[in-house]
């Protein structure tokens, strides 16, 4: 039986600081972006388009670390960074 990506999600750990690792640049260029790719390409869910406030909400609690963002945002509009010493990913197994 394979897993899901939730079942694989699962299998780790974020230790969340308070202050992000991941920031919108611009948020001016949310805003233009028709396609809003970010919504689609980050395997954990990190960002959504909020239609209502028009803006691009970013849970990087939910961020594993894969660094899809820094490179899949045709804008180059997302910045990341590892999280300071002692927070961000850990693994259950392995």
């Amino acid at each position: 039986m394979s897993q899901t990506i939730s079942d694989k999600l699962f299998t780790i750990r974020f230790k969340c600081d308070k202050v992000s690792h991941l920031t919108i640049k611009d948020r001016d260029v949310c805003i233009r972006c028709t396609t809003k790719d970010c919504n689609f390409f980050c395997p954990a869910d990190v960002y959504e388009w909020d239609k209502k406030q028009k803006l691009t909400t970013v849970a990087f609690e939910n961020c594993i670390e894969c660094g899809t963002c820094r490179i899949a945002c045709p804008s180059d509009n997302i910045e990341w960074v590892y999280p300071k010493g002692g927070y961000g990913m850990s693994f259950k197994m392995g």
